[in-house]
């Protein structure tokens, strides 16, 4: 895996966090801040995974959709892609990149089933031409490489299954950030087992030393979790509608 991931168009894209961290001219016109940024794609990572749920698509076809909403915002301002069209069309397009296709139409469904706002209801049109948008946004660049593999083979190498469900837990939260933009999947990984072993009071000081991986890189992937994880329990619903307002995008 990691041979195929160090010669992947993925690993080219990798960027650091300074260069996520950027909200397009066009947005900030509209007032919308770093903090607003972030909030709008956590909001959209958690639309798609709700999605993913009712269509019944594997958690790596969310993944990798959440992955290409987030790639398109480090190159495309919101003003322009409205997140409440990028994040079903993100899904749609994975299922296909990850041979599990979903129709269109059923998108389109679920997406009346779920909200009732007006703003988020987009027809199967819209779905097919945002699609075209997101592909030359992304230049055409569609592998992903994720967690989850890396995740199982070094649980198994540590002796460590019974973290399974925890650490799993974790890596699924890892997509309401963009950390996936930013480190190879394997740190990611091991920031996740790091986590869970130290809330179960399980030793790994050795196994993490015989890894031969640069620790503080690790550990600094482990404190940006556990720090979303202690900022997003003040996030309200008032505060994500009146950061999408900001945007107002559709009457």
């Amino acid at each position: 895996m990691a041979a195929n991931f160090w010669t992947s168009s993925h690993h080219k894209q990798l960027l650091d966090q300074e260069e996520v961290d950027v909200v397009h001219p066009l947005d900030k016109e509209k007032g919308i801040t770093l903090e607003d940024f972030k909030l709008i794609k956590m909001h959209m990572a958690n639309y798609i995974g709700r999605l993913g749920q009712n269509v019944k698509v594997r958690q790596r076809v969310v993944a990798t959709a959440i992955t290409y909403m987030r790639r398109v915002y480090t190159r495309k301002a919101m003003t322009e892609y409205d997140p409440r069209l990028v994040a079903p069309t993100s899904l749609y397009l994975a299922a296909k990149a990850e041979e599990s296709t979903v129709q269109a139409r059923l998108l389109v469904f679920y997406i009346r089933k779920l909200y009732s706002d007006e703003k988020y209801r987009y027809e199967i049109k819209d779905i097919l031409e945002m699609e075209m948008k997101i592909l030359e946004a992304l230049n055409y660049y569609l592998v992903v490489f994720h967690p989850y593999r890396a995740l199982s083979q070094l649980l198994q190498d540590a002796n460590l299954n019974d973290l399974t469900q925890l650490s799993w837990g974790i890596v699924n939260d890892t997509y309401k950030m963009d950390l996936i933009l930013i480190y190879p999947p394997h740190l990611i990984a091991l920031a996740c087992i790091y986590i869970a072993s130290v809330h179960k009071d399980k030793e790994t000081t050795a196994w993490f030393e015989e890894l031969r991986v640069d620790m503080n890189v690790v550990k600094n992937i482990s404190m940006e979790i556990l720090d979303f994880y202690d900022g997003h329990r003040t996030i309200t619903e008032d505060r994500i509608t009146t950061t999408f307002n900001k945007l107002a995008l559709r009457s």
